[in-house]
């Protein structure tokens, strides 16, 4: 019977859920005729299915040509299928052997010479094959994907004619040899902590929210450093590790972007520009794509002049914030991407960049302005905190050395380690039922109680005021959370100071 079924694999996100492409080949009128719920971009794989067929020497079989690409109600898009196509047709026809398709998985793009192209996403297909053992033939040009995985039953092609020969078992395809180990986890080129001048509170709070993957945001005038600090985030943060690497990769596969080996332990760092539009930044499309809050998924979203993003793009955040992932529905699909995002922003006091006597801006231009940030927005940043203007004499001061990123990353490892260890998550995670078993006295709840109370805040802020706290104690090698912590920690909160003195103006 001339039929044939060749596994591959199709895109849904970051999973890849199987594929069966079904040839038949019957009498009739010769016809190529393709089902399946495919695109456009499949549908005009038979135009290159048939050209690379011919010109790698192959018999293109003048039937009637029906091509099934199962399950039926599983959209496919992209050029990934044209190599499974002709595999199935070429042993539907009795060219290539049907029993030496078994246990193999294919997926590529073809060129109308017969060369196997290279695709975009498909670290999770690779993932996929490695959890059922199958082998995967894939093009070449996939061969750092491959590598980031590590699996060995990957075979690598470059042209039809070499897969046909590998089906007869005339020669094999190359392989991975090389485990993921050879990937050494780099130093960030993000500079070093020393570099900043002055501004020890922002510095300490950037070391808190490093130790406890707590939200920040920097309010002060132009120049001041803000962005300077946030960059530098980067160098306080434990490396990635392997499976946490690997889901980062997958992110970025499926959105298109080639991350090299060097980057791989690397935890991301994005920094949209304030024009983007709510799409880019959470995600979605026609054909949906990860958007810049899950390409940082285990790094840090970094919003520079964060007044200035939209209002509406600002609060598609708060779900993803507290969830950690982001769900976009379609009519043919419901995906989900992961979004465990840790979100440091930087913005002026004021439309005119300056605050209090210095401030050309009314106390209701200044309230305007700040009321682009929602209340419930600005409820989810852990710590708010004033960088000022470095005082006359500081630049030119012999100040000597600062302390390096390499001496607080180490601090923020062994806080992150203690947290891990006392609860098995950091404590920017922490549940209000796990708060209250982490070493808070009784009276110092009371009194935490009654400062949110004064200072008009939230229930969220007092349970987030409780974790910073945490995290102090955590960096003081204190297990138990003492009254300092907490008032250290209502020390971080610039933004209601500011509010609560435009009020009484």
């Amino acid at each position: 019977m001339a039929i044939a079924r060749v596994a591959t694999r199709a895109a849904n996100g970051v999973d890849a859920p199987p594929v069966w492409v079904e040839a038949h080949l019957s009498n009739g009128l010769p016809a190529f005729t393709l089902v399946g719920l495919p695109e456009t971009s499949v549908r005009e794989a038979r135009e290159r299915v048939r050209s690379a067929i011919i010109n790698a020497g192959f018999e293109f079989p003048m039937r009637r040509i029906t091509i099934n690409l199962a399950p039926a109600d599983l959209p496919k898009q992209g050029g990934r299928y044209d190599l499974p196509i002709a595999i199935g047709i070429l042993a539907a026809s009795g060219q290539l052997p049907v029993k030496a398709l078994e246990g193999l998985e294919f997926v590529g793009e073809l060129a109308l010479t017969g060369e196997i192209r290279g695709c975009s996403g498909l670290l999770p297909v690779i993932i996929e094959a490695r959890k059922i053992a199958a082998g995967l033939v894939m093009p070449q040009a996939n061969r750092t994907d491959a590598e980031l995985v590590g699996y060995q039953q990957v075979y690598l092609a470059a042209h039809l004619q070499h897969i046909a020969a590998f089906l007869h078992g005339q020669q094999t395809l190359p392989n991975i040899h090389d485990s993921p180990n050879w990937i050494t986890p780099p130093a960030p080129n993000v500079g070093c902590m020393s570099e900043v001048i002055g501004q020890y509170q922002a510095k300490q709070a950037l070391e808190i929210a490093a130790a406890g993957n707590h939200n920040l945001l920097f309010l002060g005038p132009p120049g001041t450093g803000k962005s300077m600090l946030a960059s530098r985030i980067l160098s306080l943060l434990p490396p990635l590790d392997y499976e946490e690497a690997l889901q980062v990769s997958a992110i970025h596969s499926v959105a298109g972007m080639h991350l090299e080996p060097q980057q791989f332990y690397q935890r991301p760092f994005r920094s949209p520009h304030h024009t983007c539009s709510a799409v880019s930044l959470v995600g979605g499309g026609a054909i949906p794509k990860p958007g810049e809050i899950s390409l940082a998924h285990l790094g840090v979203l970094f919003l520079d002049e964060i007044a200035e993003f939209p209002r509406k793009v600002l609060d598609c955040l708060r779900e993803p914030m507290e969830t950690g992932e982001v769900i976009i529905s379609r009519a043919a699909a419901k995906l989900k991407f992961n979004a465990k995002f840790q979100l440091v922003a930087a913005m002026n006091p004021s439309p005119c960049g300056d605050s209090g006597p210095e401030s050309r801006a009314t106390p209701e231009q200044i309230r305007r302005y700040l009321s682009r940030l929602s209340g419930p927005f600005i409820d989810r940043f852990d710590l708010t905190v004033e960088v000022p203007k470095l005082p006359p004499g500081t630049l030119t001061a012999d100040s000597g050395d600062g302390e390096t990123s390499a001496s607080i990353a180490e601090r923020v490892a062994q806080a992150r380690q203690q947290q891990l260890q006392r609860a098995g998550k950091l404590n920017s995670e922490l549940s209000g039922s796990e708060l209250k078993q982490s070493g808070f006295a009784a009276a110092d709840l009371v009194f935490l109680e009654q400062s949110v109370t004064k200072l008009g805040l939230s229930v969220r802020s007092f349970h987030r005021l409780q974790r910073v706290a945490r995290t102090i104690a955590d960096l003081a090698q204190s297990p138990a959370v003492e009254r300092r912590h907490i008032a250290q920690a209502l020390g971080y909160r610039a933004m209601d100071r500011l509010l609560a003195n435009l009020s009484r103006q």
